[in-house]
């Protein structure tokens, strides 16, 4: 018999990660309503937000955010493409929802859209519909979706809710190692007079990556 496979290390070197994994099972799928934060967006994120938010660990505790690194790329006569950040609180609108009400609000049918988004964990179950919605109502619009982590995957509606997106053309991925170094080389703000840092991986930045990619095909099968 096949041993069962560990889950990924919660070590946080050196940052905040106390809350038992009782807590966070206990979480709703919805997000609680709450008074609403406002939709932070930029080009670059601060590097201290990236090392704690964007980290694969499995029980994310303190990370009640989420951060959407975005390309958007518009195809017409010309290319255009445009590239930046969204971050939330664990409010009412949160990050994904954030996109399609300030950045792609409308799809034009003359034009073709394809986005790419880079997200620190994947959508709660209502952003998960609004982009199952989104993309049954636009056909001229491509997503892929990059994940840090899976969001209470354990839970049944948000198993459906991610097999929906996929049945509506999205295409939801865990965040290799080479994509974590892609956002920070695109999307985090470097040290104003320094020269760029290269990205250092965590130590077990490849084992969680490759757990989450396994729950996500059992997921998406």
């Amino acid at each position: 018999m096949a041993e069962k496979q560990e889950e990924p290390s919660t070590a946080q070197n050196g940052e905040p990660d106390n809350a038992e994994e009782g807590e966070e099972k206990k979480k709703k799928l919805k997000r609680e309503d709450l008074p609403p934060f406002e939709i932070v967006t930029g080009e670059r994120l601060p590097a201290i937000f990236f090392k704690f938010q964007f980290r694969n660990v499995e029980y994310s505790s303190g990370r009640n955010k989420t951060f959407l690194c975005y390309v958007l790329e518009t195809q017409g006569k010309e290319s255009v493409t445009s590239r930046g950040y969204l971050e939330d609180e664990h409010a009412a609108a949160h990050a994904e929802m954030a996109f399609f009400n300030t950045i792609l609000p409308k799809c034009e049918s003359s034009l073709r859209y394809n986005v790419t988004w880079y997200v620190s964990s994947s959508p709660c179950v209502t952003c998960a519909d609004r982009i199952t919605e989104t993309l049954k109502k636009n056909k001229n619009l491509r997503l892929t979706i990059m994940v840090g982590r899976l969001f209470m995957w354990e839970e049944p509606e948000m198993q459906a809710a991610l097999k929906k997106m996929k049945s509506a053309g999205c295409k939801l991925r865990i965040m290799k190692p080479q994509d974590f170094e892609y956002v920070w080389q695109n999307f985090v703000e470097q040290e104003e007079g320094e020269e760029a840092k290269a990205f250092v991986p965590w130590e077990d930045i490849q084992e969680n990556f490759q757990y989450y990619e396994e729950k996500l095909a059992e997921i998406l099968h």
